[in-house]
């Protein structure tokens, strides 16, 4: 890790196995369990964790959004959707590109963005 740098970033996930295999499936990330209570991922590009929580995060709710680059928006939208994530902003323009937000399988949301 770098000196001031964020190092690690951790999510809720009432199901820490749906977590696991929709970001395993639709991003390709791998993940190290910590017990029954932790999971690791990494092939993320930070590396982080899911917790055991009935917690959410979003950005309507105060939380940070997190947002993983797609070299095709398209493809990953329908991926997204065909693993149970749900799309809460179709894709759209913005000064730097282009991205969709979605909901992942416990509710958590994330952007996706590319050109």
């Amino acid at each position: 890790m770098n000196h001031n740098q964020i190092g690690f970033i951790e999510f809720p996930s009432s199901d820490l196995s749906a977590s696991k295999t929709f970001f395993t499936t639709v991003f390709g990330w791998t993940f190290k369990d910590f017990g029954e209570k932790y999971t690791a991922f990494s092939e993320s590009g930070p590396h982080g964790g899911f917790f055991l929580s009935d917690a959410k995060s979003s950005v309507a709710t105060g939380g940070a959004l997190v947002v993983i680059h797609s070299d095709d928006l398209e493809k990953t939208q329908a991926a997204v959707e065909a693993n149970g994530g749900k799309v809460v902003k179709a894709i759209f323009a913005f000064p730097g590109g282009r991205r969709f937000h979605f909901t992942d399988t416990t509710g958590n949301e994330w952007a996706v963005s590319g050109k």
